[in-house]
């Protein structure tokens, strides 16, 4: 092979190779990583509304803070094996307490102080007139829906270790920072870039040869 060629070809397996590794490495990743899936209930409104698709990072339960909305898997709670979305009000060691007030003038306590839920639909943090003082075992999470009128949630679970789910239970966190997984579907495009122009270096590469391979006459020819 000429010199031309053989640099055609080493760049062609470089490139193709490096190509390949990015778009199977991003997908990987992103897989691995991230996860995507389809409200279908009103339990989260108004923040989620049925029909809207979140984003969540698949992160263990020890990962998750209070405030945070998860998606975790209870089976022999829910009678499905599908995961629920709720928000994380207290965990390991916290003491949660409904409430001081009625209706839109209701609120939770969270070790002895009043609780911010701008989130709460209509205001009501109470939602179900249903009292209950809990302190989340450790390895433990409280959860609650944000429409708390419409929501099957902790509040109704108390003889399960005062309605906490186990923080292997949960699933991911979802988030609304879409930077990363648009950076991950980026990084898959490149690589598939990148893999089509190491075939096309290929194909150069190829011509070249079979052009430097041609025979040459070893005489001229006369033509009668």
């Amino acid at each position: 092979m000429s010199g031309k060629g053989r640099g055609l070809g080493v760049a062609a397996l470089v490139v193709g190779l490096l190509g390949v590794v990015a778009a199977f490495g991003s997908v990987a990743y992103g897989r691995d990583t991230y996860g995507s899936s389809t409200i279908s209930s009103r339990s989260m409104s108004p923040t989620y509304e049925p029909g809207d698709r979140i984003v969540f990072e698949r992160v263990g339960g020890s990962e998750v803070r209070r405030g945070d909305v998860v998606l975790f898997s209870t089976p022999g709670r829910y009678r499905f094996g599908g995961n629920v979305m709720e928000r994380v009000i207290g965990v390991g060691g916290d003491r949660v307490v409904c409430c001081t007030g009625v209706g839109a003038d209701a609120w939770l306590t969270l070790n002895g102080r009043t609780m911010s839920e701008p989130y709460v639909n209509g205001g009501d943090a109470d939602g179900a007139y249903k009292a209950y003082d809990v302190t989340v075992p450790k390895g433990r999470l409280f959860l609650l829906g944000d429409n708390r009128a419409n929501s099957l949630d902790s509040r109704f679970f108390a003889s399960d270790h005062g309605g906490t789910v186990a923080e292997s239970a949960v699933r991911g966190r979802v988030t609304g920072h879409r930077a990363r997984p648009v950076v991950i579907g980026l990084a898959v495009i490149a690589g598939v870039v990148l893999a089509l122009v190491g075939v096309g270096l290929g194909i150069a590469a190829f011509v070249v040869r079979r052009r430097r391979a041609a025979p040459v006459a070893p005489w001229p020819v006369q033509q009668v």
